[in-house]
Formats: structure tokens, C-alpha cells, sequence
């Protein structure tokens, strides 16, 4: 499942890892769901951050993923965001993982499975399904156990 290398970007997977858990941690204090995601433009630079605002917006559709391709396609000026890696701490959800497809983002790299809602490998695996016309390359699993646990500590104090 695992595909580049995590030293492949020029800043390494762990340092927009750790910045997409920062998002989660600040969302969580709001009370959405803790996912955070950060997209990194070609060159490996931070152009967008998303954390979960179903609960502060009312928006079924602002997902973590979602609000951070939005902000990096406004950043790149277009819809599509070739050459372009999505961070999130939480494999996406079908809705997501259509999304990063639709986008034509290049590489996805997320955390913790969800084994009741990811569409990456987890229930389906819409980004490589051969029947679509954009298949991302996916670095699964990484920095899992840190990902898990934030959501863990999350739902904990809510139950």
C-alpha cells in the first residue's frame, strides 16, 4: 500500500504530517471531528491547511480534505492541482477521496486507517480504481499511531 518514499518531498512527509495534526488538535477544540490536512504545492512548499467545520459551518461537505483542496486551488489559480500532495491524518471518506480524483492531486499520503469509512483502502479504493481517468499515487499508514491516538483522545471526551 505504502508508495514514495517519505523523504521523497523536500520537506519529508513528517513535518506537513505534524502541521495537518495541528489542524485536527485546533479543530477538536471547536468540537468537529480532529482531521487536518495540508496540501503541499509541486515544489514541496505548504500552500493550503484544512481542518473539519461540519460543526462550525453547518457544511456536511466541509470535510478537512475538501477545505484545503478549495484553498489550494485558489491559491493555484485552477481546479486542477497536478503535481500537487494532499497530507491527512485520517484515510478519506468516499466523498474526499473523490475529490483528491477529481482534482488530479499527484500523491495522497494519510495517517489512520478508518476501517467504517475509508475509501482509500480501508472499505473501497476509489483513488486507484482503474476504471477512473486519475489515479493518485497513496502513501498509507503514515504516522498512524499518532493520528489514531488524536482521534482516540478526541472521542474519548466525548462519550
Amino acid at each position: 500500500m505504502a508508495g514514495a518514499e517519505p523523504d521523497r518531498a523536500p520537506l519529508g512527509w513528517r513535518q506537513p504530517m505534524l502541521l495537518a495534526l495541528a489542524e485536527a488538535r485546533r479543530v477538536g477544540r471547536h468540537g468537529d471531528v480532529p482531521i487536518g490536512a495540508v496540501v503541499l504545492g509541486p515544489s514541496g512548499d505548504v500552500v493550503a491547511t484544512g481542518g473539519n467545520e461540519r460543526e462550525l459551518t453547518g457544511d456536511p461537505t466541509a470535510h478537512a480534505e475538501v477545505l484545503a483542496l478549495r484553498r489550494a486551488a485558489t491559491v493555484a489559480g485552477e481546479w486542477r492541482l497536478s503535481g500537487h500532495t494532499l497530507v491527512v491524518t485520517l484515510e478519506p471518506c468516499a466523498m474526499c477521496a473523490g475529490a483528491v480524483v477529481n482534482a488530479r492531486v499527484e500523491r495522497l499520503v494519510f495517517g489512520a486507517f478508518d476501517p467504517k469509512a475509508g475509501a482509500v483502502a480501508s472499505l473501497f479504493d476509489v483513488v486507484r480504481d482503474p476504471r477512473l481517468n486519475h489515479r493518485p499515487e497513496v502513501v498509507a499508514g503514515f504516522m498512524a499511531e499518532e493520528c489514531g491516538a488524536v482521534l482516540q483522545e478526541f472521542f474519548a471526551g466525548h462519550r
